[in-house]
């Protein structure tokens, strides 16, 4: 059931001005020149975005791989209260392996509280919750009622109302962290100015399908290159909603997780940047987690973070330009990060502006447009070649670029049907991304596990982890 709902905020007099503004560009100068001047703009955002992703795979290709390797200096000597927090909602084919993975972490106990909230499940999670429960007097489970509201940030805020700890953590029902993660998360809390901090995730079922395949890579791409480039150039990485933790007192301060997006994690980080506190992202606390496997469960989980983050940039732009906590240089990037979700929509103008000067309509010459056509792909293309570099994938996955083509095909169609969307004012409410129940594969220490959960085994991923070399 689809719950917590991102509230009709359009702007359809928005769009309606873009039209009036063509045609009447169109009526002065003519279709021709107009079409230039707008496929010259696309030249521009393109080019800043290609720099910035340029920047971002030189700084990961430099230095990346070393900070991997000299990633384990003060784990033992910080170990404040921490509570970690996971909603399930119809997880049954993934619970056993996400609470196994959480009491096989590496912390106090005493200093340690592990809170799992069964979010109205209509299938077996709750029982199998209360089983682990059971056995396993650290964990305790949340039930909340069907219809309870508020989606992933209700769930987290009642849990968040049980605990009483200085830093909280939060994973989703799939994932399963190293047991090192904690302490590496938490080690930058020693830092008074660190609001939260963002760990790496991992995909484990890479091999499942050709879309696991195509989101292992972005994945690749996503965190040891683009958050890695944000937190080295401008140490303004994004809080990512899970493998995260957060300063309780910082979170209780913002009212705690925002009900009312459907991209909590977007919004408590810039929530964060306005009161003062700066995000801090650690590539060695590695979390794995499941990819989607099929086109619809691609579309249904971008869908939401398109929705989600565009809906960001309409309502946090305006107050981050004014803040006094952050840089000029600082908002620029800010501002770049918030288009993140808008990029894919100027692409297919982009896209179409081409095959219009194909068919003879617009004035920009064909060697005008290369740029517009090329930058398109060479930025990402450049942080998904470094990510498959800093990753040590199998030299054969270096063909899984190609899946990108069709993947970037339907970002753009549906980045853009979000944004029409939410400026129509469509309403939207949060959905889950639907589990497909892969294999667990992360080694875990002994722990109490239900007879039927699955016996893990080596991780199933392309990538050669750091652990391993």
């Amino acid at each position: 059931m689809a719950h917590g709902s991102d509230r009709p905020e359009g702007r359809p007099l928005v769009l309606l001005g873009y039209a009036l503004a063509l045609a009447a560009a169109v009526a002065l100068f003519g279709l021709d020149p107009t079409l230039g001047v707008v496929a010259g703009a696309l030249n521009v955002v393109f080019g800043v975005y290609f720099c910035r992703h340029l920047g971002f795979a030189v700084a990961a290709a430099r230095w990346a791989e070393r900070d991997l390797l000299a990633a384990d200096v003060g784990l033992d000597s910080y170990t404040p209260p921490v509570a970690v927090l996971v909603g399930c909602k119809d997880e049954e084919l993934v619970v056993d392996g996400m609470v196994a993975a959480l009491l096989s972490l590496d912390y106090p106990a005493d200093r340690l509280a592990l809170v799992v909230v069964d979010d109205g499940s209509s299938d077996a999670t709750g029982a199998i919750l209360d089983g682990w429960a059971a056995r396993e007097p650290r964990l305790r489970v949340l039930h909340r009622p069907p219809g309870a509201g508020g989606g992933k940030s209700g769930a987290l805020n009642d849990a968040l109302a049980l605990v009483d700890a200085e830093i909280v953590l939060v994973f989703d029902a799939d994932h399963e962290p190293e047991p090192t993660a904690l302490r590496r998360l938490v080690r930058h809390f020693r830092d008074p100015v660190v609001g939260a901090v963002m760990g790496r995730c991992v995909i484990r079922n890479g091999q499942d399908s050709s879309m696991a395949t195509t989101v292992f890579v972005d994945y690749l791409s996503g965190y040891l290159v683009n958050e890695y480039g944000r937190q080295a150039l401008f140490e303004l990485p994004a809080y990512g909603g899970a493998n995260c933790a957060v300063r309780a007192a910082t979170l209780r301060a913002l009212g705690g997780w925002n009900p009312e997006t459907v991209t909590e994690d977007t919004d408590l980080t810039l929530r964060i940047l306005r009161m003062g506190q700066r995000v801090r992202y650690d590539v060695s606390a590695i979390d794995f987690e499941e990819a989607v496997v099929s086109a619809q469960r691609f579309w249904k989980q971008r869908y939401r973070w398109a929705r989600g983050h565009q809906k960001c940039l309409r309502d946090h732009w305006r107050p981050l330009m004014r803040s006094p906590h952050l840089s000029p240089l600082e908002k620029v990037e800010t501002t770049l990060f918030l288009g993140v979700y808008h990029v894919p929509v100027l692409a297919g103008l982009g896209l179409l502006l081409t095959v219009l000067r194909a068919a003879g309509i617009g004035d920009l010459p064909v060697v005008g447009l290369l740029p517009l056509s090329m930058l398109l792909f060479i930025g990402p293309l450049a942080e998904l070649c470094v990510g498959l570099l800093v990753g040590r994938v199998e030299r054969r996955s270096a063909w899984r670029l190609l899946g990108f083509l069709p993947a970037f095909a339907l970002s753009i169609w549906i980045t853009t049907r979000a944004y029409l969307d939410g400026m129509l004012g469509r309403p939207y409410s949060w959905v889950k991304t639907s589990r497909s129940g892969a294999t667990s594969t992360v080694p875990r220490a002994a722990a109490p596990a239900p007879a039927a959960a699955a016996v893990p085994a080596r991780p199933r991923s392309f990538a050669l982890l750091p652990e391993d070399r």
